[in-house]
C-alpha cells in the first residue's frame, strides 16, 4: 500500500470561515445553578470565545503540530492518518498508541519526544520507541467511513495491518479512552504480532465474587461508575443512538464544537475545576480544532453507533501480557483483582495518586514513566 507524507495546510479561506463564525456566536442564557451541573458555564465558553477569537495563533499551532512526521495510507478502502516517529535508538520498540474520544492526536505531543529520544529528555539509557499515533477512522484527518461496519474489531485489525505495513512485525500497544478499548481488543485478537499491551481505562465489570469483601478503592469505583451512569453519560446515549442528528449543529457552529468537547475535559481531567489549571488553553483548542477543521463531529460520534452493545468489548480475555496504570479521575476504573478476572496475564498494575483520563496531556511525565515501567517488567 502506499504510504504518502502528509501536513495540515489549512487554507486562509477556512480560517476566515471559522473568524466569521465565531464573531456572528448565538449565546444561550446562563445556567441558573453557580456551577458546570446543567453543563459547561456561559461565562467559561465567552472567555473561550475570547481567546479564541482574538489571541489564539493557529498558524504557530499549526506548525507545530506539523513537526511531527506524519503519513496517510489506505486500509480496507480507508484513508488513515498517522504520525510515525522513528526513535534515533537501534533497541527502541515499535510502540502504537491510539487516542479516544474527545481526543486526538494532540494529547501525545508532549510524550512523543520523550519516548522516541529519551537520551535527550533526561532519560539516557531507559527504554525509547519508534512511535505510531493514528487518527481513529472517522476523526481528524483519518477518512470518513461511508458504510457501517468500522467497529472496534475491525479498527483493531486495522491498526495491526497499518504496523505491518510499517515494517513492524512486532509491537506494543497503549490507548486510553477508546484507545484503551481498540489496545484491548488487540490483545484479545491475539494475532500474533502484539506482544503487549498497556491501557489506562480497563473496561471490565466488578467481580461479583468480591462484593462481600469490597477495598475502600472498589467502592470508590463503584460509587465513580455510578455518577457516570446517572450525571455524565448522556453524551454516549447520543452519538451511540444518534450521532447524524448531533452533527448538524456541532458541524455548524464552532462554539459548539468545542463547548461539546471541554465540557468532557473539565469533567474527566483531574483540573482542580479548570482545564487550563493542567494544560493550556492553546493545547485545548488545537484539540477543538483537529474536529472544526475536519467537520467530523458527526463521523468521529459514529464510533459509539458501531461499537455500543457489543458484547465482546466487554467479554473478550486478553490473554497477552498486559500493564494497567489507574489514574485517579479516570472515568471507568477497576482493581487488579476485577481486571484479571478478563486480563488473564497482567505483568503491571498502579495506581497512581494524581491525573484523570487524558493521562498523556494532564501528566506526560508520570505517563512517560509508566510505560517504561509497564512494558520494562513484560521485556525483562
Amino acid at each position: 500500500m502506499t504510504i504518502a507524507p502528509f501536513s495540515i495546510a489549512t487554507s486562509d479561506d477556512v480560517l476566515e470561515d471559522l473568524r466569521r463564525r465565531l464573531e456572528m456566536t448565538r449565546w444561550p442564557d446562563a445556567e441558573t445553578p453557580d456551577d458546570w451541573s446543567q453543563g459547561i458555564p456561559l461565562a467559561y465558553m465567552q472567555r473561550v470565545h475570547d481567546y479564541w477569537l482574538n489571541e489564539y495563533d493557529f498558524r504557530s499551532r499549526e506548525a507545530a503540530l506539523n513537526r511531527w512526521p506524519a503519513f496517510i495510507t489506505q486500509i480496507d478502502g480507508l484513508d488513515i492518518h498517522f504520525l510515525h516517529i522513528r526513535s534515533p535508538r537501534e533497541d527502541a520498540k515499535p510502540l502504537l498508541m491510539t487516542h479516544g474520544w474527545p481526543g486526538s492526536v494532540v494529547e501525545f505531543q508532549n510524550v512523543i519526544g520523550p519516548l522516541t529520544d529519551p537520551d535527550n529528555h533526561g532519560a539516557s539509557g531507559e527504554l525509547a520507541f519508534h512511535v505510531v499515533c493514528p487518527s481513529l477512522p472517522g476523526f481528524a484527518f483519518s477518512g470518513k467511513p461511508k458504510t457501517p461496519g468500522w467497529g472496534i474489531n475491525k479498527i483493531a485489525e486495522a491498526w495491526n495491518e497499518l504496523m505491518a505495513q510499517l515494517g513492524y512485525s512486532e509491537y506494543l500497544a497503549q490507548g486510553g479512552d477508546w484507545g484503551s478499548i481498540v489496545t484491548t481488543a488487540i490483545g484479545a485478537q491475539n494475532l500474533g504480532q502484539c506482544q503487549g499491551i498497556h491501557i489506562t481505562m480497563p473496561v471490565v465489570g466488578p467481580d461479583p465474587d468480591t462484593m462481600n469483601d469490597l477495598t475502600e478503592f472498589e467502592l470508590a469505583c463503584l460509587q465513580a461508575y455510578q455518577f457516570y451512569q446517572d450525571h455524565d453519560s448522556g453524551y454516549s446515549k447520543q452519538q451511540s443512538t444518534r450521532p447524524q442528528t448531533l452533527g448538524y449543529g456541532l458541524a455548524d457552529s464552532p462554539i459548539g464544537q468545542a463547548a461539546w468537547i471541554l465540557e468532557k475535559f473539565y469533567q474527566w481531567m483531574d483540573c482542580n475545576g479548570l482545564p487550563e489549571n493542567v494544560v493550556s488553553m492553546d493545547e485545548l483548542l488545537d484539540n477543538v480544532m483537529l474536529y472544526w477543521l475536519t467537520d467530523s463531529a458527526a463521523s468521529s460520534a459514529r464510533i459509539y453507533w458501531e461499537s455500543f452493545g457489543d458484547s465482546a468489548l466487554r467479554e473478550q480475555p486478553v490473554n497477552v501480557p498486559s500493564a494497567i496504570s489507574m489514574f485517579p479521575k479516570e472515568i471507568f476504573k477497576a482493581s487488579e483483582r476485577w481486571a484479571a478476572k478478563r486480563f488473564t496475564n497482567i505483568k503491571y498494575y498502579n495506581q497512581l495518586t494524581s491525573g484523570g483520563h487524558f493521562a498523556a496531556l494532564e501528566q506526560p511525565e508520570v505517563f512517560v514513566s509508566e510505560l517504561r515501567k509497564a512494558f520494562g517488567q513484560m521485556m525483562a
